[in-house]
């Protein structure tokens, strides 16, 4: 099943994301497998303030799981994380 998590980041920490991500970043490869989409949100500037995931989980309590497995959310960046089923209809998707 399919899941969107919609991750925003604590207002000011920028620099804590900045910090973080190459963890991140080798998160989502090492997970490759469930993270079938994922990236920033940008503000007007093009400054990164959260963060967009496409999860292929089992249920929602494996998909907060996973997210909680994240070094974003090991570090406190965000400041919510709202995850929702999705069912996939158009567009290509790795799977």
């Amino acid at each position: 099943m399919h899941f969107v998590a919609l991750c925003a980041d604590k207002p000011g920490a920028v620099q804590l994301r900045l910090d973080v991500r190459p963890s991140h970043v080798e998160w989502l490869k090492g997970h490759a497998e469930q993270v079938k989409i994922a990236g920033p949100f940008l503000d007007t500037a093009g400054q990164m303030i959260g963060s967009m995931l496409i999860l292929d989980c089992f249920d929602e309590t494996a998909a907060q799981a996973l997210l909680a497995s994240d070094p974003y959310a090991k570090a406190g960046l965000f400041a919510s994380v709202d995850v929702r089923p999705w069912r996939w209809v158009v567009g290509e998707m790795k799977v």
